[in-house]
């Protein structure tokens, strides 16, 4: 399991980018993620001292402090097209708005071709009522993501359980031969009713029982990263509970959009879905 995630992670952290940025709101105590400027990988930034807000992509980034310099953690969707982007930043001493260019560089995700047959097909070809449902979830789900409490998140995650991985994150879709959205989180391929736990502390802003994702659990961990397990058997939280690191969130399963029993573990980072491998401890 180590040894595939330390490749993964080898393959994923591609650059570290420093530019100029943000106003100081913690002084990190903690390993910050590992910098991969892709697609779906996490920028860290330098911005001027005196920056008061910083966003990208009109969403707001978390801002702290590493080896003396302020730095803004800047989540990349996996749509993002590479070459030139830029942040807005609020200057603390003028007022002003203003612009810093940074790059995203390429990166080639590999395909997945996945096949479901007998009662499973209802997730390649969802009826009216379940497209319905489907939406009414997603506005939860990202409503969940777009959390920014003033909580100073610990980057540094344990895993939630300790398992293979059977599906790395990033990976081009294909149900039935049907494309759908990239995958956007790394499944662990965990027997059913193993305990999940929670990699760092937060509080929990959404349960549920989904139509794709199966009985999930979001958590906030602050300033902007969110994470969700999906496909649980039994959720053993409520919404605004506070979790420690550690504390159980519920039992592996194989609900929902499924072939057996994993856990699905999605990282958010500004309301984008980043690398898990990123933020583990053996990265850093």
């Amino acid at each position: 399991m180590i040894k595939s995630l330390k490749k993964l992670q080898t393959t994923l952290v591609s650059a570290v980018i420093f530019g100029s940025a943000l106003t100081v709101f913690s002084n990190s105590a903690h390993a910050l993620p590992n910098a991969s400027a892709i697609p779906g990988g996490v920028a860290i930034i330098e911005v001027p001292a005196d920056t008061e807000q910083a966003w990208f992509r009109n969403k707001p980034l978390f801002i702290t402090r590493e080896n003396g310099k302020t730095v803004a953690l800047v989540g990349i969707p996996l749509s993002q097209q590479p070459g030139n982007a830029e942040l807005t930043i609020t200057s603390k001493s003028s007022g002003q708005k203003i612009t810093q260019a940074f790059s995203i560089n390429d990166y080639a995700y590999k395909e997945q071709r996945i096949k479901l047959t007998g009662k499973k097909k209802k997730y390649v070809s969802p009826s009216k009522e379940q497209l319905a449902r489907f939406k009414r979830e997603k506005k939860l789900s990202r409503q969940a993501f777009a959390s920014f409490s003033s909580q100073i998140p610990d980057t540094n995650f344990d895993l939630p359980v300790t398992a293979p991985v059977s599906s790395p994150f990033g990976l081009k879709r294909f149900f039935n031969d049907q494309p759908r959205k990239p995958h956007s989180g790394l499944d662990l391929a965990a027997p059913k009713g193993t305990a999940i736990k929670a990699p760092s502390a937060g509080t929990v802003v959404l349960t549920g029982d989904f139509f794709f994702n199966g009985k999930s659990v979001y958590i906030d961990h602050g300033q902007g990263l969110v994470t969700m397990y999906c496909h649980m058997s039994e959720i053993g939280v409520k919404k605004g509970q506070v979790i420690a690191r550690g504390e159980a969130l519920g039992k592996v399963g194989a609900t929902g959009r499924v072939t057996g029993p994993h856990l699905h573990w999605t990282v958010g980072l500004n309301g984008y879905s980043v690398s898990p491998e990123l933020f583990l401890k053996q990265a850093n």
